[in-house]
């Protein structure tokens, strides 16, 4: 490895330090720069020409207060990012065009991750290749965790890597049914990758990341937040050729995924419920939207998928 490319991963590293993902400013400097200029602007602090020309004077104003604001933080991080103490602990950093990155993650453009921190061992690229995303109501009913680990056991079966949020309830039995049944399952986490949450989870991630993969946009150590949940529901959407939804209330942050699914073009479907399930009132309305296609097995799944 190169100078050049040490220099890269550290200033990739550093930015999810720095800034929260998604941040429009950050995103739209690296449109136009790599993360080595956007990180030595920061240190700087000077906007840079080509930034500068394409700016009115309130966009610069935010640009310059945003340097600021990255750049006052720039103490607490650690040498190097700590990509090597962090190695050791068995988690390592993918950067955007290295051969591990999903190359369908760039569809979020600007709000593309800046780099994912990844426990496990699994490829991550090669792993969602074909790949479902399966999410839903953390207070899931037995319907719903039966539909579930039916649903992902068959998909995982059929080498389907099943992606999901490591939550309570739909994604932990789409977690639990996927290494049942020796499948590949991936959880996408509001929070560093070495973080238990929720905290009854510890060994249920753990056992993910033996097979499969924890992935964060977060760096080590960093705490969740109601803001993180929604911010990383569109790295579960992006990561998936498609999503599936089972049990969603209507006002559901599940149903934000289901967004992000539908505006990246990948199929979204829903597994219909009782139209007297509150729980499920979200889906169902999708289904009555005509947003999403109605599903009931891992066959109407895979006939809806791009491939």
């Amino acid at each position: 490895m190169t100078r050049q490319d040490d220099d890269h991963r550290v200033a990739c590293a550093t930015l999810t330090y720095l800034a929260e993902p998604a941040d429009p400013v950050l995103g739209g400097l690296l449109q136009a720069m790599s993360p080595a200029q956007v990180l030595a602007s920061i240190r700087s602090g000077i906007i840079p020409a080509r930034a500068a020309r394409a700016m009115n004077h309130a966009q610069a104003a935010l640009l310059r207060t945003a340097l600021g604001r990255w750049r006052s933080q720039l103490p607490r991080i650690p040498a190097g990012a700590a990509l090597a103490r962090h190695a050791a602990a068995g988690i390592r950093l993918i950067c955007p065009g290295e051969p591990g990155w999903p190359p369908q993650l760039d569809d979020l453009g600007a709000a593309r991750p800046y780099a994912l921190w990844v426990r496990g061992a699994a490829d991550l690229r090669a792993s969602c290749e074909k790949s479902l995303a399966v999410i839903g109501a953390r207070a899931a009913t037995a319907h719903g965790e039966h539909a579930t680990t039916a649903i992902t056991a068959d998909m995982a079966s059929q080498g389907w890597a099943i992606i999901s949020g490591g939550a309570y309830g739909i994604d932990a039995a789409a977690h639990r049914s996927a290494l049942a049944a020796g499948g590949l399952t991936i959880a996408v986490l509001a929070c560093g990758p070495d973080i238990a949450y929720p905290r009854a989870h510890r060994g249920l991630l753990a056992n993910i990341a033996a097979c499969g993969a924890v992935v964060s946009e977060y760096p080590p150590g960093s705490p969740p937040s109601r803001l993180r949940f929604l911010i990383r529901n569109r790295v579960i959407a992006a990561l998936s050729r498609g999503t599936v939804v089972i049990e969603a209330a209507e006002r559901s942050g599940t149903l934000a995924t289901a967004r992000h699914a539908s505006n990246l073009d990948r199929p979204l479907m829903v597994v219909p419920a009782p139209v007297t399930s509150a729980i499920s009132a979200g889906c169902n309305a999708l289904i009555r939207d005509q947003r999403a296609a109605c599903v009931t097995s891992a066959a109407d799944i895979i006939a809806l998928m791009p491939f």
